[in-house]
């Protein structure tokens, strides 16, 4: 497959409190967690950034610098809005996401181009995997200035697309201590 053209943003900022670490920086398959996704998603991906708080990684990578105090994504949307009109995202804690799913996304992205953003869907919804278009900005500073910082809420507004996937396996998202032991012994190779 040929590398797909819309940047990529792996979320990395957050405070980890349920990890009680941070989760970025959690050894996963020989190096860190933040390192594994950034490599992987460069053979996806022309262009990945690491949106982050500061730099905390003993690798080079793009960064996109989130200097707010609040510890949500939906405050990191403001920088990385300024650099691109439309982003891929996806979090560090969601190692399994692989190109098929992201395949997938895009396919259902280039058939609604207008959409705000295109979120991937099992039993729930998932907004931190999918793509989202500076269209939606709007409702992003309106729910910040309102202190509403959960993207689930965002993507309540009515040009959002939901793309069903049946199989939940590979959203497994690494929250809890508990989390990263089953991650450690997941496998879908």
């Amino acid at each position: 497959m040929q590398k797909i053209d819309i940047p990529c943003v792996i979320f990395a900022g957050g405070k980890s409190s349920r990890m009680g670490k941070d989760k970025a920086t959690l050894f996963f398959k020989n190096q860190t967690l933040i390192e594994y996704q950034y490599k992987r998603l460069k053979k996806i991906f022309q262009k990945v950034y690491i949106s982050t708080k500061y730099k905390k990684f003993d690798f080079e990578a793009p960064l996109i610098v989130d200097n707010s105090e609040i510890f949500a994504p939906i405050v990191a949307f403001e920088n990385i809005f300024k650099k691109f009109d439309t982003f891929f995202a996806i979090s560090v804690d969601t190692p399994f996401i692989d190109e098929e799913i992201i395949k997938k996304l895009i396919d259902s992205y280039q058939k609604n181009k207008n959409a705000h953003a295109v979120i991937a869907k099992t039993d729930f919804e998932h907004p931190l995997i999918g793509i989202y278009q500076n269209s939606i900005f709007e409702n992003i500073k309106k729910e910040i200035e309102n202190k509403n910082f959960k993207l689930r809420y965002i993507l309540k507004i009515p040009n959002t697309v939901f793309v069903e996937f049946k199989d939940s396996k590979k959203f497994f998202n690494i929250n809890y201590p508990d989390d990263y032991k089953i991650a450690m012994k997941l496998s879908f190779d």
